[in-house]
């Protein structure tokens, strides 16, 4: 792609919550017309004083936009962002492109991809990994599916929101299945790691020294080593919700049960999750698990009072 068509372009981001804020900030810094529009008028406006543009609904944001990127967090809310009152569908320029990033069924990105692509716009199923710090330097991972033609037209944002993009197919709904897969082995993995460190503070054992042996031994994970310095902190201040895995596994289920697929470790991750949210934790961080266990056990970690 020459310098002229990966410039200049004009990109909606609905949704500036920690992600989305990154993700905005990075589209600006690399030489982008960014509008921002969110729920919140604070984050808006946070967005407008670092230098963007700031729309009140996803119709005036999306209005003339090239790129129409949305960073929120269920199908339910896509949807309302494309077409609900409102909506971005209404305004986006024909032959224009929109970006979904939320974590959803597969049947649905494919149902709103074929129902926008039906009015002369392009979907593209591009669910992102990464966390906000990496959001906020445009070095997300993007598992990405859809048509050459939405692929193309999103160009100029994948380059500057990603430093790993996967192409996963030609067709909506693949990048989601891929970033299912991706959320099944992450939801187990927080809630093993959990269940690990509540275990060994059970056994009396430093967890501190836990944490050292284990993350240089074969039992490591990704996530047992990104997420249990919060149990060792007693800081519980939601990176990533508990709420998130609740419904991302529940996806799992669906998705499992329609196929005839058993997914029995998931189900019971599922099952943590769901128990630590109802013991009021919903909100918190994800390793918020392991105080679920705490709670049950009667054992004492890090920030108990």
């Amino acid at each position: 792609m020459s310098a002229s068509t990966s410039q200049n372009q004009r990109i909606a981001v609905v949704g500036l919550g920690s992600m989305g804020f990154g993700m905005a900030t990075s589209l600006k810094r690399a030489g982008h017309a960014v509008i921002g529009c969110d729920v919140s008028a604070d984050a808006v406006a946070r967005f407008v004083k670092d230098g963007g543009a700031g729309a009140k609904t996803p119709a005036e944001a999306a209005k003339d936009a090239d790129i129409v990127v949305s960073v929120v967090v269920n199908a339910a809310q896509t949807e309302a962002i494309l077409f609900g009152k409102d909506g971005a569908a209404e305004t986006m320029p024909k032959d224009s492109v929109f970006v979904s990033s939320a974590t959803m069924d597969p049947d649905v990105a494919r149902r709103l991809a074929k129902q926008l692509e039906a009015t002369g716009r392009h979907y593209l199923d591009a669910p992102i990994s990464g966390g906000a710090q990496r959001a906020a330097q445009g070095e997300l991972t993007i598992l990405a599916s859809g048509s050459s033609a939405a692929f193309a037209k999103a160009r100029p944002a994948l380059d500057a929101m990603a430093a790993k993009l996967y192409e996963l197919g030609d067709a909506a709904g693949q990048g989601a299945a891929f970033k299912m897969i991706n959320q099944l082995l992450a939801g187990v993995h927080i809630a093993a790691a959990s269940e690990a460190m509540a275990f060994a503070a059970k056994q009396g054992l430093d967890i501190r020294k836990v944490y050292e042996v284990i993350t240089a031994s074969a039992g490591n994970s990704w996530m047992f080593e990104n997420r249990m310095p919060h149990v060792l902190d007693g800081d519980y201040t939601p990176r990533s919700a508990v709420e998130i895995f609740v419904k991302d596994l529940g996806i799992i289920q669906d998705m499992a049960r329609s196929a005839r697929f058993p997914v029995p470790v998931s189900a019971a991750a599922l099952q943590m999750f769901l128990m630590t949210s109802a013991a009021g934790m919903g909100r918190d961080d994800d390793a918020s698990v392991a105080r679920m266990y705490a709670q049950v056990t009667g054992v004492k970690l890090p920030g108990d009072k």
